[in-house]
């Protein structure tokens, strides 16, 4: 076997499409770990969740947007990418799934919306050691050095370490320089939502449409949390399941069955 079959095979997507600067620097900062594989959305997908496709054909192209890699763009969501990928275009499972990085905090409830971590969340269902990456930082100009520390950290750990079964990883950057920042915090999901609304407005025929709008709530005054992490100057690391069973509820719902 070649010195080059050895290397780890990387998979990378994102959310916010496949020339978004964030997917661009992820890709640099995990070249020098593996062979990468991209295959991400041709557009935007911000917010889909765990979204996939079956109402219309998937369409898949091969783009030569990053020259060295092999890259595909899809017309589906961010989970869409993921399962062609494993299931149509690599021929071994890749060692590692990479999502993002995001453009915007994906901490908290967000978890639950995000494109992003949706992927990441598919990739951890196929097996794959698996990490999402959102920078606090929602312009399109976000300086994302600090950010490529960050995922070169992570790969290093998640090689070396590997990553517990059905477990992946919710890293959450703050928009500060390498000098600002404290350190890596591992923490939980802090107990957060929006408290949204929908703005009515008036198209130029006098329609009515709505856009959704809203305000962050975080009720959770701990200090071992996402949320009081990047307050204080912390990137988050957030250990996430795919696994839904309130597993401390299930004893007491036998009592119902009885």
């Amino acid at each position: 076997m070649s010195k080059k079959a050895k290397r780890p095979l990387i998979l990378i997507t994102n959310d916010d499409g496949i020339t978004a600067p964030g997917i661009k620097n992820l890709i640099e900062a995990a070249a020098p770990f593996g062979d990468i594989f991209i295959i991400a959305p041709d557009s935007p997908q911000s917010g889909m969740g765990h979204a996939i496709t079956i109402s219309k054909p998937l369409r898949l192209d091969k783009v030569k947007i990053y020259p060295e890699h092999t890259a595909y763009q899809c017309s589906g969501t961010p989970v869409d990418c993921v399962k062609l990928a494993v299931d149509k275009v690599l021929h071994r499972k890749p060692d590692i799934l990479l999502s993002g990085i995001n453009h915007g905090s994906n901490s908290s409830i967000n978890v639950i919306y995000s494109g992003t971590m949706s992927a990441a969340v598919e990739g951890a269902i196929e097996g794959i050691p698996s990490a999402g990456f959102s920078l606090c930082d929602y312009s399109y100009e976000a300086d994302f050095s600090f950010a490529r520390e960050v995922v070169q950290w992570t790969i290093h750990r998640i090689l070396k370490h590997g990553l517990s079964k059905g477990t992946l990883l919710n890293i959450n950057i703050p928009k500060l320089t390498l000098e600002q920042v404290k350190g890596y915090k591992i923490c939980r999901q802090a107990n957060a939502k929006w408290k949204e609304s929908f703005d009515e407005r008036l198209d130029p025929n006098g329609r009515k449409y709505y856009w959704l709008k809203g305000d962050f709530d975080n009720f959770d005054k701990g200090r071992d949390t996402d949320e009081w992490a990047l307050k204080n100057s912390y990137v988050s690391v957030v250990p996430v399941q795919f696994d839904l069973t309130s597993h401390k509820d299930i004893t007491k719902l036998h009592k119902w069955t009885s």
